[in-house]
């Protein structure tokens, strides 16, 4: 076989194992297909672009609207008198029994000034555009909090797999060895069953971290839309101590870069901006509006000696109207209405408060847990090492004859404990600190 055959081999060979190879999923990977296939997202992205209709609809109330009418009647009068007309000196005798007419209309209206209701009916609907691509953003952060949230989960639970697998072997080598001390007589078989009982308590515990870690990745990949029956997999990235132990965020500046950039308070400013605008409408009650109106129109009927053509010319009339209407009266329903929206701007302005004092509670939070976690996890990794030397120490001398089996048992147990702290610190710590990142608006980054 030449170079060239063995190239060709070799790259069919490999587009193979890249087809037949398992995806693994980063964390941006998964973040970046739910933003576009999360299906409550799409629905957001639509409501958008309802409310930008909603924009071009009141613009065009600015300028007037125009229509066409057309009306057609049709009578029969089936006892109807004959009639005898006398035409060109003859006598002729007529019977009408069915006639008809028709009407033919264009119309014009136009709103001159209605107290600028169109102009403020314009700048809410813009403003309810803003809010709408806001709570678009806002959907697309909760979802990527919630896949941060599940991945670090998956990668807790993946490490926690581990461990139990681990704890298994561990425990197997230590029932291997009763058995052969059992053998000689150095044991007694009680303790072996004790064992053995221990190393199928180790595998439930395992059955347990495996069927938690199926459910996050399940969790997983309903948040992304993916509901074939493929196995899926996240890519597992190294975490250092370093990583863990970064430099947390000040608390407060987070809060400050969030205060800017979060869109929940951005849409509450905004609805506080369209509240304002509502009271102004509602003035508009007390105020005459003012209205032009033009129409054309002409008419037809049956029974006439002139032909359609012209009687659409002899009978066209031309209309011009001005209409102004003062509001003398109106049973209170101006000043009803700019109460009401009084009201709804002091509750835009305590959602507001609501929003902020929300958010600082979040990041507040956030920042609490890396802090204590960060804490914890320098003393998780210096319990975990003295418990694993601890452990070994107890495995020699179980070995040797020196320890019985529950010194061992709770040697172990004290162990796994320690390995379970250590690895929930350090995942707390690196999503919480992930999570002050993104609320100071920076990326999601493990």
């Amino acid at each position: 076989m030449n170079k060239k055959h063995l190239l060709t081999a070799f790259s069919l060979l490999l587009a193979s194992g890249v087809a037949n190879g398992q995806k693994t999923w980063t964390l941006q990977e998964c973040l970046n297909y739910a933003l576009a296939n999360n299906i409550q997202l799409q629905q957001r992205k639509l409501t958008a672009a309802s409310s930008h209709e909603d924009v071009l609809q009141s613009q065009s109330a600015l300028f007037p609207s125009v229509s066409f009418s057309t009306n057609q009647n049709m009578s029969w009068r089936p006892f109807a008198e004959t009639t005898i007309n006398l035409t060109n000196g003859s006598m002729t005798t007529n019977r009408n029994t069915v006639s008809y007419n028709g009407s033919y209309g264009i119309n014009a209206n136009w709103t001159v000034w209605n107290g600028n209701r169109n102009t403020n009916t314009i700048k809410q609907n813009k403003l309810s555009e803003q809010m709408a691509e806001l709570d678009v953003q806002q959907q697309a952060n909760t979802i990527q909090e919630q896949i941060a949230q599940l991945y670090v989960q998956i990668l807790y639970e993946t490490e926690a797999v581990k461990v139990c697998e681990e704890i298994i072997k561990a425990s197997e080598l230590q029932r291997d060895r009763a058995q052969v001390m059992v053998e000689v007589g150095s044991l007694a078989r009680v303790d072996l069953v004790q064992l053995e009982a221990q190393v199928n308590q180790d595998k439930y515990s395992l059955a347990q971290a495996q069927s938690q870690l199926a459910n996050y990745k399940l969790q997983l990949k309903q948040l992304l839309e993916i509901h074939d029956s493929e196995p899926f997999e996240v890519a597992i990235p190294e975490v250092s101590d370093e990583k863990v132990l970064s430099i947390i965020p000040d608390e407060q500046s987070v809060y400050n870069a969030a205060l800017e950039n979060r869109p929940e308070i951005q849409s509450s400013r905004l609805n506080i901006e369209s509240s304002e605008i509502a009271i102004a409408s509602a003035r508009a009650g007390y105020m005459p509006t003012v209205s032009l109106s033009a129409g054309i129109g002409s008419s037809n009927s049956s029974g006439q000696e002139t032909s359609f053509a012209k009687q659409i010319k002899n009978n066209m009339s031309n209309s011009l109207g001005l209409t102004v209407s003062v509001p003398i009266f109106d049973n209170h329903q101006a000043r009803t209405n700019i109460r009401k929206a009084k009201y709804a701007l002091q509750n835009s302005e305590l959602s507001l408060q609501d929003q902020q004092k929300q958010l600082y509670s979040t990041v507040e939070n956030y920042w609490l847990n890396a802090t204590t976690s960060q804490q914890q996890y320098i003393y998780a990794l210096a319990n975990e090492k003295s418990m694993q030397e601890s452990y070994d120490l107890v495995s020699e001398q179980f070995n040797l004859g020196l320890k019985n089996i529950v010194e061992l048992t709770t040697g172990k147990n004290n162990l796994l404990q320690a390995q379970q702290q250590l690895l929930q610190t350090k995942y707390t710590a690196l999503l919480n600190q992930a999570m002050l990142n993104f609320y100071a608006g920076e990326n999601i980054n493990l």
